[in-house]
């Protein structure tokens, strides 16, 4: 593909044709509208596995970066002397790629993609439904691909509308309270985050570009991702100064530690409750229960890795020296997650839940491998977010799959599926053994890789932390064995086994939970060189 062709772009908003198509199709030719949401999803798909191949980890991605002047809001110069030539806000429409984001936007488009597959089940307003679908995979495939941090907030904004429309319409008997939940906590997360972008656009953002043949003087307050990293890490940006060391610059604000910790407090709440961390995970286990298959698919797959993602890149990356002095905190919160999650998860009647509270303790995972600070840990967690959302993705494929044949999640009216359903009975059996971590799965290589990076700096943690993935195998085994073994209820000796529509995406799931987890290379090389970078801008400001 000619490298002047924007495919970041072209990724991003190739589901803008899906919905053209789908808006001149009739309302009631479902087969139609189901065929074009689907194909839909895999011109995306497609896009990012070419571009996953041709990234070169060692450039950082720098062949494939978009960038143009998006917004240019004029403030008033006389205000900061008269020989400014200009003074104003200015946001990028700024895209790019790196060993952080590039795994997540591979996984993002395969979840997409298999979730339109399982949507052959949606029984009423399918053009409305898939519109609201594309929409949405718009808005998380920008989320992964922005480095203006404006842009990113339009992008993270715009996953929400979607949502609530796919909750509160195509959902269960309590799909409304679910779809208000949702929009309540993620809509506090936003404005949480919204306020600490603001706090970081009018401290951190500010920079002078002077050009020596004409002496022009350009004072700019930017969104860029890459601006306000530089000059979080530069202590000679003016962010960094006092006023009495500015040489008389105006328009410069002091950064000082209360507002880099209030700053940092804040993007951890923000994306804390889209992670989750407890206790801020009530809403997605309404979410988790309400929710239509394939949106709890994309929920849980996608959804709550936009928020590990947030914090690794606005938290973690910008604010390295707070995330070390809380790096215990962070890792006691892990801890939480994990025990909290699989010991709730172990009482649980209805499969649903059972995994709602296994996808909180996986995501403690994922907080014990940012809380090493180092790059075994931070692989792992990366390569957690990834599996996790492989597998949980497939878990609720399944769980759509079977309610659809049996009307009930509870456990206790399933038993003996292997007998009538041996195909789903079989995939679902390899989903578990994957959650739980079985090695030669990818479940296994993320936890092994985010506790033996927590465990050379906090050995008492990673053992108590040892105990959740202990108990992880316990309610795991014994939901997936509660269903498919043990004495079957007489209504279900008949029901059919899964169709092909149905078993595409169960085969295609599984093959890259296999894939990854006995050749586990093919993300830790992307993420290598990403966070190569970053460990050591780490150990200079911390060191310094």
């Amino acid at each position: 593909m000619p490298s002047n062709i924007p495919i970041l772009s072209l990724i991003t908003f190739s589901p803008l044709l899906g919905i053209l198509v789908i808006l001149f199709l009739p309302k009631q030719r479902s087969g139609w509208l189901k065929t074009a949401g689907i194909v839909t999803t895999l011109i995306p798909l497609a896009l990012t596995l070419w571009l996953y191949a041709n990234y070169d980890s060692a450039a950082g991605g720098k062949a494939f970066e978009e960038t143009a002047t998006w917004i240019n809001a004029s403030l008033n110069k006389e205000a900061v002397g008269a020989s400014v030539t200009s003074y104003a806000f200015q946001f990028q429409y700024h895209m790019g790629i790196d060993g952080l984001s590039l795994p997540l936007l591979l996984l993002t488009a395969i979840v997409a993609a298999m979730a339109a597959l399982a949507s052959v089940h949606v029984k009423k307003r399918w053009k409305s439904y898939f519109i609201w679908f594309l929409i949405l995979e718009i808005g998380m495939l920008g989320v992964f691909l922005a480095r203006d941090v404006f842009l990113f907030f339009i992008f993270f904004e715009l996953t929400l509308i979607p949502v609530f429309f796919l909750i509160g319409i195509w959902g269960f008997m309590d799909r409304e309270r679910a779809a208000n939940k949702f929009l309540l906590y993620n809509g506090v997360g936003s404005a949480i985050m919204l306020i600490a972008f603001v706090l970081l656009v009018s401290t951190a953002g500010f920079s002078i570009n002077q050009a020596a043949s004409n002496q022009e003087v350009h004072l700019t307050y930017s969104g860029s991702y890459e601006v306000i990293g530089s000059n979080l890490t530069n202590p000679q940006a003016y962010v960094n100064l006092p006023p009495d060391q500015t040489q008389g610059v105006t328009g410069t604000i002091f950064m000082t530690d209360a507002m880099r910790w209030a700053a940092f407090i804040l993007l951890l709440i923000a994306f804390g409750i889209k992670l989750p961390i407890f206790p801020f995970h009530t809403w997605m286990l309404k979410v988790h229960a309400e929710a239509p298959p394939p949106v709890v698919m994309i929920h849980s797959g996608v959804l709550l890795k936009m928020g590990a993602y947030g914090l690794i890149r606005f938290g973690l990356f910008m604010f390295p020296g707070q995330t070390k002095d809380w790096a215990v905190v962070i890792a006691v919160l892990g801890v939480i997650n994990i025990l909290y999650g699989a010991a709730i998860a172990f009482v649980q009647k209805e499969f649903k839940l059972v995994l709602a509270y296994s996808s909180i303790s996986h995501m403690g995972i994922v907080l014990l491998g940012l809380a090493s600070l180092n790059e075994t840990g931070l692989q792992g967690a990366v390569f957690q977010l990834v599996s996790h959302g492989l597998i949980s993705a497939l878990l609720f494929l399944l769980v759509g799959t079977i309610y659809e044949r049996t009307g009930s999640t509870e456990l206790a009216d399933l038993g003996g599926l292997a007998r009538s359903v041996p195909f789903i009975s079989g995939i679902l059996l390899a989903a578990g053994m994957a959650s739980l971590g079985l090695p030669g799965l990818s479940g296994f290589i993320g936890e092994f890789l985010s506790l033996l990076g927590l465990f050379g700096t906090m050995k008492t943690l990673t053992a108590i932390a040892v105990l959740g993935v202990i108990l992880t195998a316990v309610y795991v085994l014994r939901g997936v064995l509660g269903i498919t073994f043990g004495p079957q209820p007489e209504r279900l000796a008949s029901i059919r086994d899964a169709r092909f529509i149905e078993a595409v995406p169960m085969i295609a799931l599984l093959a890259f939970i296999v894939l990854i987890g006995i050749y586990p290379a093919v993300l830790t090389e992307t993420m290598k060189h990403g966070f190569d970078a970053f460990l050591q801008q780490l150990n200079a400001k911390v060191g310094g």
